[in-house]
């Protein structure tokens, strides 16, 4: 993600941090400054840390069950509004999805019961009482009131992201239940249109109340629950067509023996962002418009494509999906694949083509169904 860099890495995910993250931890410490002077800016940074310590465990809790799923991750981001963990693809069976869901609350359920066994009944409900003696008031920094802010921010994180509005926790835990009764596309629909109710109720609540922060709350879970639903949609029209049936078949090739100036020429009469090297039927590489540009902006157009050309191309049968190749696309990190029948090379096909196959596909689908609700009435 742009605007962000690593902290680290844990069991192979990549800990990332928005810099934007930081705004949060300069507003805890001005809070926390205020009244409490230097000592309370530091307490209130410090707290904003270990705040955001709890959501990434919480996200470790999904990516680490994720990984036991055979599902890979990428990386967990730090945001202002918590953290994201990228899984390289979704869970095959709701029965993981379950799970996956289920992990992140699990860990912030422990880290709780681990800080009321430290602090003690008494002690937090004495540290909560002294937060609401005073209207707007803080308390003073101390390590107990670190403590009962940390307690009530994981109990807070569990009890908010188990409510059943999609993609919260709580939602995806309702789709995968409703995908083992009525199918993933279906439940998707189900789960992505309640969470999209609770958004609208939270936006008002938030205006009425004037709290800003749970009308933000509310537009994420409203486009992030519309984004899934429409990730559904695709993913059902995608499944119905296959790669075989779906790449350039009359796309221009290229030789080892060509020239940068070919393709320069191939680009500019056929508008064809990309190119496979092809020797004796043989798959060599692949060039792409974007690798001339970088290759012109140094090398003269007498250059020969296969110093130029990707020769590491992920590789599709063409008996998969376009919703499987997708998969495979942000599994790997790429826009392009190669697809083959058995060790034949038939194609290219990229994230752009299966964009265009979308759009045609549901098209006609759309209006198939129109045609058939006019002969059904």
């Amino acid at each position: 993600m742009k605007w962000s860099f690593s902290l680290g890495k844990v069991s192979g995910i990549d800990i990332r941090i928005h810099l934007t993250f930081f705004l949060i931890v300069a507003l805890g410490a001005l809070q926390w400054g205020g009244p409490h002077g230097p000592a309370g800016a530091v307490f209130g940074a410090l707290l904003m840390l270990l705040l955001f310590a709890c959501v990434v465990l919480h996200e470790l809790g999904h990516s680490l069950v994720a990984q036991a799923f055979g599902i890979p991750v990428r990386e967990i981001v730090l945001l202002p509004l918590g953290g994201v963990a990228v899984l390289g693809r979704n869970p095959d069976r709701p029965s993981h999805e379950l799970l996956i869901a289920a992990a992140g609350p699990a860990v912030n359920v422990v880290v709780a019961a681990a800080l009321l066994a430290v602090l003690g009944p008494q002690a937090v409900l004495a540290g909560l009482d002294a937060r609401g003696t005073v209207a707007g008031s803080l308390p003073a920094p101390a390590l107990e009131t670190l403590l009962v802010w940390l307690l009530e921010a994981n109990v807070t994180l569990v009890l908010f992201n188990l409510i059943p509005a999609f993609p919260l926790d709580g939602g995806r835990m309702l789709r995968a239940v409703l995908a083992m009764l009525a199918g993933q596309a279906r439940a998707t629909r189900v789960a992505a249109t309640i969470g999209q109710l609770f958004a609208v109720a939270f936006g008002v609540l938030g205006i009425l109340s004037g709290n800003f922060l749970l009308v933000l709350v509310a537009v994420f879970i409203f486009f992030g629950a519309g984004f899934e639903g429409l990730h559904a949609q695709a993913k059902s029209v995608l499944g119905t067509k296959l790669v075989g049936d779906a790449y350039n078949k009359y796309a221009l090739t290229l030789s080892p023996a060509d020239r940068l100036s070919r393709v320069v020429d191939y680009i500019l009469t056929s508008y064809q962002p990309d190119f496979a090297v092809v020797h004796g039927g043989r798959l060599l590489g692949v060039i792409t418009r974007d690798d001339v540009l970088r290759a012109l902006a140094s090398d003269p157009e007498d250059g020969y494509v296969t110093t130029v050309m990707n020769r590491d191309v992920v590789r599709v049968d063409a008996s998969l999906s376009l919703a499987d190749v997708q998969q495979v696309m942000a599994e790997h990190g790429t826009r392009l694949v190669a697809v083959f029948r058995g060790e034949t090379f038939l194609g290219l096909v990229s994230r752009e083509d299966i964009a265009e196959a979308l759009t045609v596909c549901a098209f006609v689908q759309r209006q198939q169904r129109l045609r058939q609700a006019a002969q059904a009435a």
